[in-house]
């Protein structure tokens, strides 16, 4: 075999390993999501009453994205200074572990409110592992692909999130079949122990690829080494980091309005749980091929024209979107879920790369962790919890407010695109934070 037939069977497998991984853990941080909507009300806060136990479960979704900064900024201290690779098995193994934990919670008719705790203290340990993960999966398939498609390798990363949507709400839909009593009882537990499964495969799968090699040429060249602290090099310019982290803050708005609210809104508008889930899976798994092909498009015309559709084209189709979710029927529900994250998956496509590139080597880890964490606390941490108590402040009669939110998020994110520059021509080896 010939080097450059090594060299890109290489960049496959660590692709690859990049979209599994990613997969694995965001089917365990987004099943935790619908579980929030659909389950935790009524297993972890059934002494209240149900717009309260709506409020405290996604509460405590948004517990997670708290968490993911911190977890940007640690793992991604140690990604800048030991490598990539390492930090990606230790973040799969604490999401994995903790996923699994949480299927084992008893409720709180047993324990009462150290349900709760114990049920925010593992959604912590989550948020922590995927802010560290997602920094090491991109930078990993995109310093290794390097050229000018680094845009649609990194994009398998981030098609990990829909493909983790796909398999967590099939699984949750699939137990949703169950008698009402025997689901909330112990059915909704079978995902979250599977997650034990993910986690071997996970970990195999790590295993087999080889580090960043842009990461070990920086580290062997005395005059590029990482710095001691590569937040301090970070926050010395912060202008890259507010303004990645503001410009990808809709896309997570999006995505977790419809995970969460927009099933619940739909449900309480007359579609069948067992209808909602299954289109919401279907709609995902377009999605997936949504992602990747938005991130082929950002190597072709930039990463910001591709995010400035998709932020856009969400903000004038939300009043739409809405009236799809709240008709009561099961295939218009699907249509507005398809639509809502094809245009979500312009934006999500290449932010991969698109955060990425505003980073220099001995930084990125943590500068591309820490903006693309802050996107997430930002645009979809407390989206849950503030879509429902604006739409609980129109007595549930009015979906303005909710739709009104997330085309103000549209708005923040296109002028910040705007006002950032595009990375797509700078060289990764060279490029200076």
């Amino acid at each position: 075999m010939d080097l450059a037939a090594k060299e890109t069977g290489e960049v496959r497998r660590v692709v690859l390993s990049s979209y599994l991984g990613s997969t694995i853990e965001f089917y365990d941080f987004l099943l935790y999501g619908t579980a929030a909507a659909l389950v935790f009300p009524a297993v972890f806060f059934s002494g209240l009453d149900p717009l309260t136990s709506v409020l405290f479960s996604f509460g405590t979704f948004a517990a997670g994205y708290l968490a993911r900064p911190v977890g940007g900024i640690l793992f991604g201290h140690f990604g800048d200074r030991i490598g990539r690779k390492r930090m990606l098995v230790v973040t799969m193994f604490l999401m994995g572990v903790a996923s699994f934990l949480i299927g084992l919670i008893p409720s709180a008719a047993v324990i009462g409110g150290w349900a709760a705790v114990l049920l925010i203290t593992l959604r912590v340990v989550q948020g922590l592992a995927v802010g560290g993960e997602w920094g090491g999966a991109a930078l990993m398939a995109l310093e290794h692909s390097g050229g000018r498609s680094r845009g649609l390798a990194a994009s398998f990363v981030n098609a990990g999130a829909p493909s983790g949507a796909v398999l967590g709400s099939l699984m949750l839909g699939l137990f949703s079949l169950l008698p009402q009593e025997q689901f909330l009882s112990w059915g909704w537990r079978i995902p979250f122990l599977l997650s034990a499964v993910l986690l071997v495969i996970g970990l195999w799968v790590r295993s087999t690829v080889s580090e960043s090699p842009i990461f070990l040429q920086a580290l062997a060249d005395a005059t590029r080494r990482p710095p001691a602290l590569p937040i301090l090099s970070v926050l010395r310019r912060p202008r890259a980091l507010i303004l990645t982290a503001l410009g990808a803050g809709a896309a997570f708005a999006f995505q977790v309005g419809m995970a969460t609210f927009a099933q619940t809104y739909a449900v309480a508008h007359g579609t069948a749980r067992p209808s909602v889930l299954p289109g919401f899976s279907a709609a995902s798994f377009l999605a997936i091929f949504a992602v990747i092909g938005a991130g082929w498009l950002s190597d072709r015309f930039g990463r910001r024209p591709v995010l400035l559709a998709g932020a856009i084209g969400w903000g004038l189709l939300a009043f739409p979107l809405f009236a799809l979710w709240g008709s009561g029927n099961g295939l218009l529900v699907f249509t507005g879920f398809a639509v809502g994250l094809g245009l979500q998956s312009l934006m999500y496509g290449p932010l991969g790369a698109f955060i990425s590139e505003q980073f220099g080597t001995g930084a990125r880890y943590t500068g591309a962790s820490l903006g693309y964490q802050l996107a997430t606390l930002l645009g979809g941490g407390f989206t849950p919890a503030v879509l429902a108590s604006l739409y609980a402040g129109t007595g549930g009669t009015s979906i303005t407010p909710v739709a009104s939110y997330l085309i103000a998020a549209a708005v923040v994110s296109t002028v910040a695109v705007l006002l950032i520059r595009e990375g797509r021509r700078h060289d990764l080896a060279t490029v200076t934070h």
